[in-house]
């Protein structure tokens, strides 16, 4: 007879026998039996799971064929939509607004969806779901495992939302690790074999990672974050086996639900005051898509030793980076100055395209002059002061002038950070 092995709820660890204490994580009484898996049924295997090898040519390409979320803006954080048999696992802070994009997606899809309600009441679910015009929806009110993938398998889904994975009850205590990887282990395999699209929507943790942490998000196919940036919802891909990482969909919320951003630049500029110092308009690109956007300096006299950099929105070591090559390269006087740099509207960008904006937005702040009126620019600042060319400048030039922008300054026209400087604040 095969031994049964004990697992701890809390972290995982496997014991042939059960412990007082787990030696993982050092919680008691946490070993539980650990839940046999279940045998599958034959005839169910797919032609690359069954054992042997697969020529890459005998693999029909009709497995790929997308459908649309029937969100424009999830569509192409996606990468052109949902792949069959897709796993994705949605991310965010508590009342960020996933389920409310969760039933806007099943609102507008022509796909059989069932939404698998684990934190709310039917009743609750359809209170919300009144106010975002959602006329009728598949609801399914199981959190245990095996009586849910007997459901699912009865009669399967074309797209299955299941809010939250981690009120799923498999193999341990709903949340903890052990019962948030087999529940999603048991999915992705669903998701796999009946090529049903499936969206896991996971907590976040104080560190801003999805709970699980990382056992979670390798097994999945997709992982989106969707964050709060000012009065702006934004969806951002953090991994994609579909299509590009880094992309942005930008969504507003407003008293009927999720509404699309179409124009995310013009949205982000619209409160950016005209004619004064520290402002600099940037050309910046998160994943394939380019936007206007404003960074804004603050420079004042610090009352302490050392002088105080503050950022928000931007990464704080290239800025440092470019503050540096500003005192030492041009001479301009930081050090007993509180230097404050922010990407307004709260939405944050790792882009080096931005380095020359934060650069004559400082600058500008020091010697109190406005930039002009219709300038854009984009570009890496190195450490010799020079101008360095950027990824997707076409692509990027192109939404400057769709945003209203007649001047640009960029590695094509510039080639050093004090040329820039004089041309236009000397």
């Amino acid at each position: 007879m095969a031994k049964t092995d004990h697992v701890c709820v809390e972290c995982g660890y496997r014991t042939p026998k059960p412990l007082g204490r787990c030696p993982g994580c050092g919680a008691w009484g946490s070993f539980r039996q650990a839940a046999p898996e279940p045998p599958r049924k034959e005839g169910k295997e797919r032609p690359w799971a069954a054992a042997g090898l697969l020529r890459l040519s005998q693999v029909d390409e009709g497995e790929e064929r997308r459908f649309s979320s029937g969100l424009a803006e999830v569509d192409r954080v996606l990468g052109g939509g949902f792949v069959p048999g897709e796993v994705v696992l949605l991310g965010g802070e508590p009342g960020v607004g996933k389920s409310t994009l969760l039933l806007e997606m099943a609102r507008r899809m022509p796909q059989r969806v069932y939404y698998v309600a684990g934190e709310e009441s039917p009743a609750q679910i359809k209170l919300r779901a009144r106010r975002l015009r959602v006329a009728e929806l598949l609801l399914v009110r199981e959190t245990r495992l095996e009586a849910l993938l007997a459901l699912l398998e009865q009669d399967p889904p074309e797209a299955l939302f299941v809010d939250s994975v981690q009120t799923l009850e498999a193999g341990g205590a709903p949340g903890s690790l052990v019962a948030v990887r087999e529940a999603t282990a048991a999915l992705v395999r669903f998701a796999k074999e009946s090529g049903a699209a499936v969206v896991l929507v996971g907590h976040v943790t104080k560190e801003g990672v999805v709970a699980g942490p990382k056992s979670v998000e390798h097994a999945v196919d997709a992982t989106l974050y969707l964050e709060t940036a000012g009065v702006y919802r934004v969806l951002r891909s953090a991994k994609n086996r579909f299509g590009p990482v880094g992309e942005l969909g930008v969504f507003r919320m407003e008293e009927e639900g999720l509404l699309e951003v179409g124009n995310p630049s013009e949205a982000f500029l619209q409160e950016r005051p005209q004619g004064v110092p520290g402002s600099a308009v940037a050309l910046a690109l998160a994943g394939e898509r380019a936007l206007a956007l404003e960074v804004q300096a603050l420079a004042a006299r610090t009352p302490f030793p050392a002088p105080r950099r503050v950022v928000q929105g931007l990464d704080g070591r290239r800025v440092d980076m470019v503050l540096a090559v500003l005192e030492r390269r041009l001479g301009l006087p930081l050090a007993s100055l509180d230097v404050y740099v922010n990407l307004a509207g709260g939405l944050r960008v790792l882009d080096p395209g931005l380095d020359l904006a934060v650069a004559l937005a400082v600058y500008s702040a020091v010697v109190g002059r406005p930039l002009p009126e219709g300038l854009a620019v984009v570009g890496e600042v190195g450490l010799l002061g020079e101008v360095r060319s950027v990824t997707g400048l076409e692509r990027r030039l192109k939404e400057g002038e769709r945003a209203g922008f007649c001047s640009f300054l960029h590695p094509g026209n510039t080639r050093s950070l004090k040329e820039a400087v004089e041309r236009h604040l000397g």
